[in-house]
């Protein structure tokens, strides 16, 4: 392990620096704190932005460009109902940087508010950056090689990690840029000239460092309605058992295009005990989509079964009240096993209606259109709404997604 550190910092010039100085491979997983955020500035909509994102990686899984007619609304991320963010430091001396935890993007690059701060341990490479994340979300820079501390106090330091530095950006007025925890293929084509290449993540390095004894991110979310509240967190290189209930079912990661690009699963949906509403199919798992967006097919015979109705204020389905005391759970079926989203799980929280534009007579269901019919191979998209009410394990090392129950899957909370 010394003899791997050395070399490395050697390759990059930097003995002498802070990298020389050898870490040790930490026996137990480290935790970073997440917080939620929710912008309450004026009436959002979740669903444009959330359909807006959908075009985005649709375009990026194929490599082809975006192009503005093939987006059903559009929302920039100012515009988002709800973030994610983490803090992380970058350099020694460290400057900390506020980031959107983003599973379906895998370059960490800053500049979006805060600018990019060269150090001791800043190194430019020859290559430039530009990420495009959603149709109102990317960025262009220069990439570097630098110091990474993840984790407070006792936190995990990363040598040589591959950093964007912003010289321009879109949509991202209220944070400083991303935390990628995407499969690491995501980042080719992000450089210039090395287009083929790709880098690293975070996680990737951490494990490729030996600083953690395996490759994987698991992510723990509580339900909240209210502000701003630290909720969450992220654990490199193993699992928080205190977070989740029982065991963690695994399943691969799923073969169809472009599911396959990102974190994809396959899985079927049913309402109540017998109703199908989406039968087995591909689609994936994105911290940066809000709203848990199916097929729309999918999202018909749901709003049949439930009896809700399209509000025009928010974009989303609304049920009364009484309406809601009659709703029933769905049922996530992946890898053979069950998962319960319960009607509590299924609505917007009451107390932030306000936010999105809805009024306190209606509940609004996060079950979203995802704008195209079962079949495209990107069929649904279990956003934060749901990764919420689950532990969710992201292995790189295995190629599979590990998924759990939490004492919140069944909470009222909402």
């Amino acid at each position: 392990m010394r003899v791997r550190r050395f070399l490395l910092a050697s390759s990059l010039g930097l003995l002498g620096t802070a990298y020389a100085t050898p870490m040790t491979v930490r026996s137990a997983p480290v935790t970073l704190p997440v917080a939620k955020r929710v912008n309450t500035t004026g009436t959002l909509n979740l669903v444009a932005h959330d359909r807006a994102r959908v075009a985005g990686l649709r375009a990026r899984s194929t490599g082809g460009a975006l192009q503005s007619d093939s987006i059903v609304g559009s929302a920039p991320s100012t515009n988002q109902a709800v973030d994610y963010v983490a803090s992380i430091e970058i350099g020694n001396p460290p400057t900390t940087y506020s980031l959107l935890v983003d599973t379906a993007s895998s370059n960490t690059w800053v500049g979006a508010m805060q600018p990019y701060v060269q150090t001791a341990t800043s190194v430019q490479t020859r290559d430039s950056v530009h990420v495009t994340i959603g149709a109102d979300e990317s960025m262009s820079g220069i990439e570097f090689n630098d110091q990474v501390s993840i984790g407070n106090g006792d936190g995990l330091v990363i040598i040589g990690q591959s950093i964007g530095a912003a010289t321009d950006t879109t949509g991202f007025d209220d944070s400083d840029g991303i935390l990628g925890l995407g499969p690491t293929s995501l980042t080719i084509g992000t450089l210039s000239p090395d287009t083929t290449q790709s880098v690293p993540t975070v996680v990737d390095s951490l494990f490729q460092q030996a600083v953690i004894q395996q490759d994987l991110v698991a992510i723990s979310f509580e339900p909240t309605n209210s502000v701003g509240n630290a909720n969450g967190e992220l654990t490199f290189g193993g699992t928080d058992s205190s977070k989740f209930i029982g065991s963690i079912d695994f399943t691969p990661i799923t073969t169809t295009s472009p599911s396959s690009n990102f974190w994809g699963i396959n899985q079927q949906i049913r309402y109540g005990t017998n109703t199908n509403i989406l039968s087995e199919t591909a689609g994936i798992i994105d911290t940066g989509t809000t709203l848990m967006q199916i097929a729309t097919d999918a999202f018909q015979r749901y709003q049949t079964a439930t009896g809700a109705v399209l509000d025009d204020n928010t974009g989303l389905l609304s049920l009364t009240l009484d309406q809601f005391s009659s709703l029933q759970s769905l049922s996530y079926v992946i890898g053979g096993v069950t998962f319960e989203f319960t009607a509590n799980a299924q609505i917007w929280p009451r107390a932030l209606n306000d936010a999105i534009g809805g009024d306190d007579q209606h509940v609004f269901l996060v079950v979203s259109d995802i704008g195209s019919n079962s079949g495209s191979g990107l069929d649904f998209i279990n956003g934060m709404t749901w990764i919420e009410r689950f532990y969710v394990v992201l292995d790189t090392g295995n190629q599979r997604v590990g998924i759990a129950n939490t004492p919140f899957t069944q909470a009222g909370t909402n």
